[in-house]
């Protein structure tokens, strides 16, 4: 009978190692579904871990079973009507529900018919799906907060990567300008020591010279006249421009800046990006046509590209 009963049980999507104790602790069907409705919010360990000595205190106890040879009896709650086969299962009732009230019934507890135990078995098999649809419907909650959080953080992690990227190369922008007029200082200060070292050595030839020949030294070299008629007239020198007013065409319209000469084409595309937003690719010059592609000409300053002291450039 009891194998037939844990069947029956099993039949219905119970865990086995529950089902078992619900057959071993009731000795039977019935008892087996009125236990396990009871004891169907607590985990395996719960029912497993042992209770003490007091269990009559604490309301989670379960009820002991029958023991062999006990002759069946009925009581009656007056508080809510139920009956129970023996006093054991009337206490634990009352330490459930707080109910006090009881009394002795002539009436025996008639054994569940078919349809009764068909009834009670459906009654469990809708709760037990009730009760696992709503934990995967918790689990699903959670799995799509924790989606939201992993996509969220990801695109924080990606922002601040794409924004280290371009201080990283607005930074190699300006130590590239920084070397390059740090070369041209150099060769400057290299010219003018050269220079001073070719007077210095002609003065002091011309000193030697003058000694020997018995004469005064001269206290600085005097050029010879020009005739003015023969005087070439001086180019005049290439003006020299600090800045480059660029008018660029955008998909949103025109925009007219002006830049440092030495400001780089990278920089520039920063600039329009953080005015409109726009992510700029190239530049195109329209006469002569050029072309100056991102990662191959953006480390040019205006200068070096030619677009000083103004230009017109279709911004992509």
């Amino acid at each position: 009978m009891a194998s037939s009963d844990l069947t029956v049980l099993l039949d219905m999507g119970f865990e086995k190692e529950r089902a078992e104790l619900a057959v071993k602790k009731t000795g039977g069907l019935q008892g087996a579904l009125e236990w396990l409705e009871a004891n169907q919010e607590k985990s395996l360990d719960e029912i497993k871990a042992p209770t003490g000595s007091h269990d009559e205190d604490n309301p989670n106890a379960e009820p002991p079973a029958l023991k062999a040879g006990e002759v069946a009896q009925s009581l009656k709650c007056n508080d809510c009507g139920k009956k129970f086969r023996s006093q054991a299962q009337a206490e634990f009732h009352a330490s459930k529900t707080e109910h006090i009230n009881f009394s002795e019934s002539t009436e025996e507890i008639a054994p569940l018919t078919e349809e009764e135990k068909k009834a009670r078995l459906e009654e469990l098999r809708q709760k037990l799906i009730a009760k696992r649809a709503g934990q995967s419907e918790v689990e699903k909650e959670e799995k799509r907060k924790n989606d939201a959080i992993r996509r969220k953080s990801t695109k924080e992690v990606q922002d601040i990567k794409e924004d280290l990227k371009k201080k990283e190369q607005l930074k190699e922008a300006a130590a590239k300008r920084k070397e390059k007029q740090d070369a041209i200082v150099a060769k400057e200060r290299i010219r003018a020591k050269i220079k001073a070292d070719q007077e210095e050595r002609r003065l002091k030839a011309e000193k030697e010279k003058a000694e020997r020949e018995g004469r005064e030294v001269p206290s600085a070299p005097v050029a010879a006249p020009i005739p003015k008629a023969s005087t070439p007239t001086a180019p005049k020198p290439a003006p020299t421009y600090t800045e480059s007013t660029l008018r660029l065409r955008t998909p949103d319209g025109n925009i007219q800046k002006s830049f440092p000469v030495d400001t780089t084409l990278f920089e520039v595309a920063a600039a329009i990006e953080g005015e409109n937003g726009m992510q700029v690719s190239s530049f195109m010059l329209n006469f002569p046509k050029k072309v100056y592609t991102a990662g191959v000409d953006f480390g040019l300053t205006l200068k070096e590209a030619g677009l000083v002291p103004n230009a017109a450039l279709i911004v992509r």
